[in-house]
């Protein structure tokens, strides 16, 4: 992933776009990212598509952002879906995104599920690809 502006650094970009956030918005992103990586703390976190990002194995594990309203999570995958099916109906959730409301307390056991639930993910297709190899 390419930082923001050239000669700058992936840390650095992540910093400057928690500095960017009004005050309560990033407290509220840093509990997400707070979240994301007890559960995967291996990940390396980085600036895509003008967001934060955690990456593992050279794959994107998530991506979150700091709105007025709400915090996302992205990507709500198919497998997300069904391993949190339950958990989700309390959610707005679109086709690939999650919205956590900024009025309500993190639902912490619902993020690490989320997130347990994408490492299997990768993890299958990391497992397939080694299978595949010749």
């Amino acid at each position: 992933m390419l930082s923001l502006m050239p000669g700058r650094s992936r840390a650095q970009d992540v910093r400057d776009y928690y500095a960017s956030l009004p005050a309560p918005v990033r407290r509220r992103l840093r509990e997400l990212r707070s979240v994301i990586l007890s559960v995967a703390p291996d990940a390396d976190e980085t600036i895509s598509y003008r967001i934060p990002a955690f990456k593992r194995g050279g794959r994107i594990l998530v991506y979150c952002a700091g709105w007025k309203e709400h915090t996302s999570l992205y990507p709500l995958t198919a497998g997300m879906k069904q391993a949190c099916a339950a958990d989700l109906e309390r959610f707005e959730t679109s086709k690939g995104t999650i919205r956590f409301p900024n009025e309500r307390p993190l639902p912490v056991a619902v993020v690490k599920r989320l997130v347990k639930a994408r490492l299997r993910e990768l993890d299958r297709v990391t497992k397939s690809a080694g299978a595949v190899r010749v």
